[in-house]
């Protein structure tokens, strides 16, 4: 999911190549669900799982394939990533155990409670800190108490010394995979803070402080409980 602030735009030609431009960066990837499922591993064997901004579904076929009686309610504002994500889930045989909410968090319905929700590279696209705090608490406020989100997100200090040393990995990394890196986009339509801002705009939206527990570059990922 992207936020109303993003420039990109996902219509049905850049959703159809989302996956496969990504190819070549797949093991960051696999890494981070694997980290995701240790994490999840000890929640109830019929878990209720909340997934933001799900895109074309990665982290939803991943983990409904490791956890077979978990139901998962996706939300995705592009029209055209939740198309390929319903498709892939049928194709997978999960369909049956997910809702589809076509829109942003504020507009979920769903009454009920879940026992962890997941929001994979989707709040660096909201640069007003303000909104995106707001989305956070959007989250809290339909998990469990004591419930886990586990939230990744693109993170630095641009202004500290290390930062172009891994910029310009980064950028080798994306012309190794064939993709644009853009850079230009760091700072201004790609909110890209500090992790201890990250972690505070998070702990203020109603969770307890995060935890880092996955970093390659500038993609971290943090797990945060619910605030009792």
């Amino acid at each position: 999911m992207k936020s109303q602030d993003s420039t990109i735009v996902f219509n049905k030609e850049n959703a159809s190549s989302y996956e496969n431009q990504r190819a070549k960066l797949a093991p960051i990837k696999d890494a981070l669900h694997l980290c995701i499922r240790m994490k999840f591993s000890k929640l109830p064997v019929n878990a209720r799982i909340l997934c933001v901004g799900v895109g074309t579904g990665s982290e939803l076929i991943y983990l409904a394939q490791a956890f077979p009686e978990w139901h998962f309610t996706v939300v995705e504002p592009a029209s055209e990533m939740l198309k390929i994500c319903r498709q892939r889930a049928e194709e997978c045989g999960i369909v049956s155990r997910c809702t589809f909410h076509e829109g942003y968090i504020d507009s979920l319905l769903d009454s009920g409670f879940f026992d962890a929700a997941t929001s994979i590279l989707v709040s660096h696209f909201i640069v007003e800190s303000e909104k995106r705090s707001k989305f956070f608490a959007e989250i809290a406020a339909r998990l469990r108490p004591g419930a886990c989100l586990i939230n990744a997100d693109l993170a630095s200090d641009m202004s500290s010394a290390d930062y172009q040393n891994i910029l310009d990995v980064w950028i080798n990394m994306h012309d190794f995979a064939e993709m644009p890196a853009n850079v230009d986009a760091f700072g201004r339509n790609v909110a890209l803070l500090p992790t201890d801002k990250v972690e505070s705009i998070i702990k203020s939206s109603g969770f307890e402080s995060p935890v880092l527990f996955f970093q390659t570059l500038f993609i971290h990922a943090w797990f945060s409980k619910v605030s009792s």
